[in-house]
C-alpha cells in the first residue's frame, strides 16, 4: 500500500529469512501458518489443529524448539522442525544502566541493525519498540532522525522485539499446556512435562517510540500488534499499548479504526515556526491539520485522552507564552488530552539544551492549573543512551557534513 505523504521508498517482503530456505513463523498470522503447513504438505484439517497448537506454543509459552511441543506427536516434531523456524533477532549488544532500563541492539537476519528500551517501574515494566532501520523524518532534537531510513521492520522484527524481551525477563509461562490434551496421533496418547503455570508479568506495556516513525509502516506495525494483543497468544490489552506518531494525519483515523490502541503525538511546539524547525514533517501537516486529526482520532475521550510528548528545550519551547498557548490549543479543539513533558536528553552533536528543571516545573504547573494533567518524565538510561531521543544504531556513523547532507535530503523530500 502506498501511504499518503510517504517520503521514502521502502520494501518489506525482501528481508532474508532465518534458517535459510526454512520459513520463520514470527509475524505470521494463524491462518498464515495454516496456509504455510498446508503448503508443505498437511491437509486442511490436520494444518488448522497444528496452527493452533504452535501459536499457543510460539506466543503464550515462548518455545522456539518444536521438540518443546509436547502436544505435538512426537514423529510430526523433527517434520517441523525440518520446515520451519521459530525465529529471534539477534542481540549485538544489550546494555544496563544504573537506574535498571535496559537497551538491547538487535540485529536483523540481513545484518540491518536498531533497539529496543525495557524500562522496569515499580508498577510497571516498559518495552519501547522500534518499527524502522534508520527513520523517514528528521526532528532536529532526535538521535534517531540523524539517521537515514534503511528499510521498514517486518512484522515478525516488531513482534521479534517483543518475544526477545520476555525471552530476557524470563517471564514466560511455564509446565505443560493447558486446555488442548495429549495428540492422538502420539503412541503413548500422554502429554509430557509438570504442571502449568503463569506467572506474573514483568512487561506490562509496550510503546511504539522506538527508532522510526510507525504510521509509515502501516501494514507490519498493524499486523505486529494484533499478534501482541490476540487473546490467544501474547494478551497484552491495547490499553497498554501507545503508538506515537510525529503527525502523519492521513493514517492517524485509520490507526484508531484498524488498531484500536492509545495514540501519542510528538508535538513539541506549539507555533508554526519552531514546529517546522524542530519537527520538519510539520511543513507538510500543520498544527491545525494535526491538532483536528486528534480531535477525530477514534475512541478518543476521558477514559482515553491523547497524549502530547513535549519535549523540553532551552529558550526554545519552554516559554510561560508557550504553556498557555497549549492550553488554549487543547481547549480550542476540544481536546481530551495530558501532556507528558520530557527534560530532553543530550546527544553527541546536538543543537539543543536541555530546559532548567525550574522552567521545567514552571512550565507543568501553568498547563496543571489550567486543569489539564501534565507530569514530568524522569529521564530513564542515560547512561546507555536509551532515554527518548537517544537510540541511534551503531551501524552508522555519518560525518557532521553526512548529517546535513541528510537533513537536506529529507527536508526536499518533505516539500
Amino acid at each position: 500500500m502506498q501511504i499518503p505523504g510517504h517520503i521514502d521508498p521502502v520494501t518489506t517482503g525482501t528481508v532474508p529469512l532465518r534458517g535459510g530456505n526454512r520459513i520463520d513463523l514470527i509475524g505470521l498470522t494463524r491462518d498464515a501458518i495454516g496456509g504455510v503447513l498446508v503448503e508443505a504438505g498437511l491437509d486442511t484439517k490436520a494444518a488448522k489443529l497444528r496452527a493452533k497448537q504452535i501459536w499457543h506454543w510460539m506466543y503464550h509459552r515462548g518455545v522456539t524448539d518444536f521438540e518443546a511441543m509436547t502436544d505435538i506427536a512426537k514423529t510430526m516434531r523433527p517434520w517441523l522442525t525440518d520446515r520451519f523456524i521459530i525465529g529471534r533477532p539477534t542481540v549485538r549488544e544489550a546494555q544496563v544502566s544504573s537506574d535498571g532500563t535496559r537497551k538491547w541492539l538487535l540485529a536483523a537476519a540481513d545484518g540491518q541493525e536498531y533497539e529496543m528500551v525495557f524500562i522496569p517501574d515499580a508498577d510497571r515494566g516498559t518495552l519501547c519498540v522500534s518499527s524502522q532501520v534508520g527513520c523517514t523524518l528528521n526532528c532536529r532534537f532526535c538521535h534517531t532522525g540523524t539517521m537515514r531510513l534503511v528499510r521498514n521492520l517486518a512484522a515478525g522484527e516488531i513482534v521479534g522485539q517483543v518475544m526477545l524481551a520476555r525471552d530476557e525477563l524470563g517471564e514466560w509461562p511455564k509446565g505443560t499446556m493447558a486446555g488442548f490434551g495429549a495428540d492422538p496421533e502420539d503412541d503413548d496418547g500422554v502429554e509430557e512435562g509438570g504442571n502449568y503455570t503463569a506467572d506474573g508479568r514483568i512487561l506490562t506495556n509496550i510503546v511504539m517510540m522506538g527508532m522510526g516513525e510507525p504510521l509509515y509502516n502501516f501494514d507490519e506495525v498493524k499486523g505486529a500488534l494484533k499478534i501482541v494483543m490476540d487473546g490467544d497468544g501474547l494478551a497484552l490489552s491495547r490499553r497498554r499499548i501507545t503508538l506515537s506518531t510525529s503527525g502523519v494525519v492521513p493514517m492517524m483515523a485509520r490507526a484508531g479504526e484498524e488498531i484500536g490502541v492509545n495514540l501519542a503525538v510528538s508535538l513539541h511546539a506549539v507555533s508554526k515556526e519552531v514546529r517546522d524547525e524542530i519537527v520538519p514533517l510539520n511543513r507538510k501537516y500543520g498544527i491545525d491539520e494535526l491538532l483536528k486529526a486528534c480531535a477525530d482520532y477514534p475512541g478518543a475521550g476521558n477514559s482515553r485522552r491523547i497524549t502530547f510528548e513535549y519535549v523540553m528545550l532551552k529558550d526554545k519551547n519552554d516559554s510561560d507564552d508557550d504553556a498557555r498557548e497549549l492550553v488554549r490549543l487543547i481547549r480550542e479543539y476540544g481536546l481530551h488530552a495530558k501532556v507528558n513533558l520530557i527534560p530532553f536528553n543530550p546527544w553527541p552533536g546536538a543543537m539543543y539544551e536541555c530546559s532548567t528543571p525550574e522552567r521545567v516545573r514552571a512550565f507543568s504547573n501553568l498547563i496543571f492549573k489550567s486543569g489539564i494533567s501534565a507530569p514530568v518524565r524522569t529521564p530513564r538510561g542515560r547512561d546507555i543512551m536509551a532515554a527518548c531521543g537517544q537510540l541511534k544504531s551503531a551501524a552508522t556513523k555519518p560525518t557532521r557534513a553526512e548529517l546535513d547532507r541528510i537533513a537536506e535530503e529529507k527536508q526536499v523530500a518533505l516539500g
